[in-house]
């Protein structure tokens, strides 16, 4: 009955574990963007506006048009699709977007896409949210358009 209670207590925590290294891998991937963001255009102050939804357990970013446009065409959504699978990515899309959705809902399209058809627009920028363990049906990022 120990081993079995040993081995239970060692699974709880291999889950902890890698809930620990999801929020690791996610926190790592929202300080890409932010730290991105600080090198766009000399004179910016600052970069992005950060976001804090504890209620909703989660904190972003909202990227101005030029900082969406500058990340979007740089090598972050790559590197941060390297440590963040799309499958643990959402995206919120606009109405009038061309990103295919299937009829689940499912966005079949990269964290390079939604950010450059978002920067396409004049007025087009994205937010970038890094969700906390456990919540929004496990995706750890979640970016939404914004234009118009």
């Amino acid at each position: 009955m120990r081993n079995l209670q040993a081995q239970k207590a060692v699974t709880e925590e291999g889950r902890d574990g890698m809930r620990v290294a999801r929020f690791g891998v996610g926190l790592l991937a929202v300080v890409a963007v932010v730290g991105a963001a600080s090198s766009v255009g000399a004179g910016s102050a600052a970069a992005g506006a950060p976001v804090v939804q504890l209620d909703q357990g989660r904190v972003g970013v909202a990227l101005s048009h030029d900082e969406t446009a500058a990340i979007a065409a740089g090598p972050v959504p790559a590197l941060v699709s390297m440590v963040v699978p799309l499958s643990r990515m959402g995206a919120g899309l606009r109405p009038d977007t061309e990103i295919y959705k299937d009829e689940r809902g499912g966005v079949h399209a990269s964290l390079r896409q939604v950010m450059s058809e978002a920067a396409e627009h004049p007025d087009g920028s994205v937010s970038l949210y890094f969700n906390a363990p456990g919540t929004r049906n496990g995706r750890v990022l979640d970016v939404y358009q914004n234009w118009g």
